[in-house]
């Protein structure tokens, strides 16, 4: 990395470039929760939309700290999805949730690859 930050900055718009897909696929689903699940989905959307603002602050502060926080955003929104899918609630479908942890396990990748270089 040359000293100026944009390797981060770089590194961060393509994981919010691959997260994006993860998120236009899981907003409608998640939206269409029924109402009686209203606290989990708040939760649930309240995850998936801070980790991009999660990535930029990573990627500006060029702390490693910051991007061990994203790291924990998406196992946490990995374990909401497991809630979300198991048999006692089936608020999502397997196979969606397969989609949705096919779409986080290549961003965790990114960011996997990201902490790597940090180190």
């Amino acid at each position: 990395m040359s000293g100026n930050g944009y390797s981060g900055n770089t590194n961060a718009l393509a994981i919010v470039e691959r997260y994006d897909q993860a998120v236009n696929y899981l907003y409608p689903i998640i939206q269409n929760l029924p109402r009686s699940h209203g606290q989990f989905r708040d939760r649930l959307l309240g995850t998936l939309l801070a980790v991009p603002g999660q990535l930029y602050t990573a990627a500006k502060s060029n702390q490693a700290s910051r991007i061990y926080v994203v790291d924990a955003s998406l196992a946490e929104l990995r374990w909401l999805l497991r809630f979300a899918v198991h048999a006692q609630r089936k608020l999502i479908t397997p196979h969606q949730h397969e989609v949705a942890s096919v779409h986080l396990a290549e961003t965790g990748k990114m960011l996997g690859a990201w902490m790597k270089s940090k180190r």
